[in-house]
């Protein structure tokens, strides 16, 4: 989709700082990070939601968490992380392209804060 930042980047149209890669998954830094560590991991084709994916290719599904794990590894978040994947305006997503946030590197606090 040409219009889709996450489809720029794979295409290699705009740079990222790839922590990890797979022939369909792409795992990099958030521009804008909301903990130490923030990354995400996203697939190379496009798919809107975390159950669009699902339901089209769960092997696709289970490369995308794998590569996630993966990358939390590499980032030697040994303590834990957390893992959002974000679905809808009420979700205050931005990029319609699924993607999972990978975060840690500190103690992440509660899930939500009001």
């Amino acid at each position: 989709m040409a219009d889709c930042l996450f489809c720029r980047i794979v295409a290699g149209e705009i740079p990222s700082a790839t922590v990890h890669e797979t022939n369909r998954v792409l795992v990099f830094r958030d521009i804008a990070p909301k903990a130490p560590t923030h990354l995400l991991a996203i697939p190379k084709d496009h798919h809107v939601t975390v159950a669009e994916l699902a339901a089209a290719d769960p092997g696709l599904a289970g490369e995308l968490l794998e590569a996630a794990g993966r990358a939390a590894e590499s980032e030697g978040l040994d303590g834990g992380y957390r893992l959002i994947v974000n679905t809808g305006d009420d979700s205050g997503w931005e990029v319609r392209h699924v993607h999972v946030h990978v975060l840690g590197g500190e103690p992440l606090g509660p899930l939500l804060a009001r």
